[in-house]
């Protein structure tokens, strides 16, 4: 019964999941003769892929089959065009029926996403810990998002190490520069914020209400909304009230400012009306939109949570990890493939960095000319280097199988709390709604 739960709550959560960052990116769903047929491989040297977006996953899985080809020169890859929510889909779909003959060889999975199927769905794939795959190689937190009762089922990729990006030229008008805002904590963030709000006019920053900022807050202490058991730590949890405190503080300042949308979150940035964002580094491809403002704006280190004592200047929100499938005829051909490419291969990520944006969490890259090359855009800081090793500075988390029903329950425990409702009270409500949702 229990195991049926998690099937419907999986089922129901595919709507909801999103492309790095919350966006979805347009594509076009594969045919039923392409997902009948997506597991067959040609020869014993191809293999069916599984990914979204064109110009990022798709592109880097192409580069990737180059790399391969040079020591491996039969080797292909069917590489099939499936969007995020429909991958989902058909993972539970063929888990739920017991049929996993639909399945690719290797299937790109979002990171917040992998352990809730891996638990759900614990036949559906392999276990690469022993295939030959470096882990160190990787920010111990990338590699936990793939990890379930200590054994790896995925190969990291893209990387949503968070940034704190501000603009410089606002942050001169008040005084202040990019170094001011280094290694500080939540408490001075707003102190600072408020001096720029008086000088300038301008919150530093702005958000949705279903704010990310919460679990990266949470994540940048290593705290989590479970425990290690898989129970809810919502009550009790002296992280996430302080994160609570901390967030109606913002508010209450001015320094944070609530927007409707995620379009109106964007142009927030873009026409200026905030001095900044702390969001994953993904986010740099819509700052970047406004070619008005190159030059005027730089990075550094979120803000950390004051009085935690796990608590650092360094989390995550969003990225993806590659995983192979129990259908595959051939998994250590796959695991192999993965290992000499995303998980061996600098040079792959020099190729894939210009053109797509496709930041490596593989940390040897961070080390490439390529990745210190000093950026116009960003004041000529050389900020792939950087956030790589802002990237290796990750603390780990749990997320588990009901990570999504904590975070939509907890971002609106968030809006009653700004709105002036008892934080105690509101963490217990959306502790007994999880704890509802999980069965208990």
């Amino acid at each position: 019964m229990k195991k049926l739960l998690v099937i419907l709550l999986v089922t129901a959560m595919v709507l909801s999941l999103a492309a790095c960052g919350g966006q979805t990116t347009p594509a076009q769903s594969t045919t039923a003769a392409q997902g009948e047929t997506a597991a067959a491989a040609a020869d014993d040297q191809t293999l069916t892929v599984w990914c979204w977006d064109p110009a990022f996953n798709i592109y880097a899985m192409q580069e990737a089959e180059k790399v391969y080809q040079k020591t491996n020169p039969n080797f292909k890859l069917n590489i099939v065009e499936t969007p995020w929510n429909d991958v989902q889909t058909k993972v539970t779909t063929a888990s739920a029926s017991n049929d996993l003959s639909t399945l690719p060889d290797i299937l790109l999975m979002q990171d917040n996403a992998f352990q809730k199927n891996v638990i759900s769905f614990p036949d559906t794939f392999v276990d690469i810990t022993s295939l030959g795959v470096d882990f160190s190689q990787f920010g111990a937190s990338k590699v936990a998002y793939s990890v379930v009762d200590g054994k790896n089922y995925g190969v990291p990729f893209d990387n949503g190490a968070v940034i704190h990006a501000l603009r410089t030229d606002v942050l001169a008008e008040a005084g202040l520069s990019i170094a001011d805002f280094t290694d500080i904590t939540w408490d001075q963030y707003i102190e600072l914020g408020k001096v720029v709000l008086e000088k300038t006019g301008k919150p530093l920053l702005s958000s949705t209400a279903e704010s990310d900022l919460l679990p990266m807050m949470m994540q940048s202490a290593g705290a989590s909304f479970f425990d290690k058991d898989g129970n809810p730590d919502i009550t009790n949890n002296a992280t996430l009230k302080k994160v609570f405190e901390t967030y109606v503080k913002l508010i209450e300042s001015g320094v944070l400012i609530h927007v409707n949308d995620w379009d109106q979150y964007i142009g927030s940035m873009t026409n200026a009306t905030v001095g900044g964002t702390i969001n994953g580094c993904w986010i740099i491809g819509s700052i970047q939109t406004a070619q008005d403002q190159s030059g005027k704006w730089a990075i550094t280190n979120m803000p950390k949570l004051d009085g935690i004592p796990t608590a650092t200047n360094y989390s995550n929100n969003g990225g993806s990890s590659w995983a192979v499938t129990a259908n595959s005829k051939n998994p250590q051909l796959a695991a192999d493939f993965l290992a000499k490419t995303f998980a061996g291969s600098v040079e792959f990520y020099e190729t894939i960095l210009p053109a797509s944006g496709a930041l490596a969490s593989y940390a040897p890259a961070g080390k490439s000319t390529v990745y210190s090359q000093p950026q116009e855009f960003f004041g000529n800081q050389p900020i792939y280097a950087l956030i790589t090793e802002f990237a290796g500075k990750v603390p780990s988390n749990y997320t588990g199988a009901y990570y999504y029903e904590a975070r939509d329950a907890l971002a609106a425990a968030l809006t009653n709390s700004v709105s002036g409702a008892s934080i105690d009270d509101e963490l217990k409500t959306a502790e007994d709604i999880v704890k509802t949702a999980m069965g208990q």
